[in-house]
């Protein structure tokens, strides 16, 4: 089987790439090398003949060039919600890279008759239906039950932010285009994904920015919500996630023309309280918090996805603990604290 996984040179991309090579498929890339980690990244996908295509996935041209892959694992996605607030720039990148970018693969995926992996986010959901999840919050970390977990099904109109927006209209752009096209697909809403070789930025994830926080002794801030970090988000550790893509390549007939929630789910949710606490011990650092009480519009009081539809159809569940996600993603951050502020500062 050959394979591109688009955004290849991203946190999850790069592990993707590796992991599947690992199961003997034949993996090609495509990055733009935009971020500053993505040749950190692809020095790795070079040391086992991983060759990337230093593409934009805007440019369907070049896109349309490439040899056929009979699958295509889209990856590639600015993941800035802020992006709308910031600049013109920052919102056309978002724009063009995940919707335009997701029409281009698309047309690609069309004309080879290949088939089409999704990556798409849990900010699909709707804010405002999220928002109304905030009597859940609690100082200390409270207990769920299914009704409280997020399914496929949960609202996803109103404000999702740009990011959500460009997701979810790939999403049905995906499904509009199948009916018409007999494209077969997979989507996937993942949650926070962490573990090695995140580089603790804050658009990769607030478990990988509160590490790199906690190594520098950098100050640490609760945003909302009474100021008391009581948001609640589940975590993924990426080799779940590259154990459920897998899965899904290997059961794509029984599964295609789906949108699957995965996710840490109920055993692997916590709050940022609940990190601070925990990351001062594996640190041996105190935190240095500080407490604000207005936080962002497009920020949420909870999110714990459930894997039940996935599940069932697979038997998947995740495999790392919350523990072994929060060590994994520390512990590679501690040792490669050196090149990593040669890179990012």
């Amino acid at each position: 089987m050959n394979v591109l996984i688009t955004g290849g040179c991203g946190f999850i991309g790069s592990n993707l790439s590796i992991f599947l090579k690992n199961k003997n498929i034949n993996v090609v890339t495509l990055d733009n090398l935009f971020r500053k980690g993505s040749r950190l990244n692809l020095k790795r996908l070079e040391k086992i003949d991983i060759k990337n295509h230093k593409i934009d996935v805007t440019d369907i041209k070049k896109i349309l060039k490439l040899p056929r892959f009979d699958l295509i694992i889209d990856c590639c996605a600015e993941p800035a919600v802020e992006a709308s607030r910031k600049s013109f720039d920052d919102a056309s990148r978002v724009f063009y890279s995940n919707l335009i970018g997701t029409f281009n693969i698309i047309q690609k995926c069309i004309e080879d008759k290949s088939k089409l992996i999704f990556l798409s986010t849990s900010r699909v959901y709707s804010i405002n239906q999220l928002n109304l999840k905030e009597k859940i919050l609690k100082k200390k970390l409270p207990s769920l039950n299914k009704d409280d977990l997020i399914k496929e099904n949960f609202p996803t109109s109103g404000p999702i932010s740009l990011y959500g927006y460009t997701k979810l209209s790939s999403e049905r752009l995906i499904e509009e285009l199948s009916y018409s096209n007999n494209l077969e697909f997979i989507i996937n809403r993942f949650g926070v994904v962490a573990g090695p070789w995140q580089f603790g930025k804050t658009d990769q994830g607030f478990l990988s920015f509160w590490c790199w926080q906690f190594l520098n002794n950098k100050e640490i801030v609760y945003k909302g919500y009474g100021g008391e970090g009581k948001q609640i988000r589940d975590l993924l550790h990426i080799d779940d996630l590259c154990d459920a893509i897998y899965l899904q390549i290997k059961k794509f007939n029984n599964l295609k023309n789906n949108i699957f929630n995965i996710s840490g789910g109920d055993k692997n949710y916590l709050n940022l309280r609940y990190l601070t606490h925990y990351l001062e011990k594996l640190s041996n650092n105190r935190a240095k918090v500080k407490k604000e009480f207005q936080t962002s519009v497009y920020d949420i009081p909870f999110y714990v996805g459930s894997n039940s539809f996935f599940s069932k159809k697979t038997g998947w569940k995740p495999k790392r603990s919350l523990f072994k996600i929060i060590h994994d993603t520390y512990d590679w951050q501690f040792k490669n604290k050196t090149i990593l502020k040669k890179y990012f500062e």
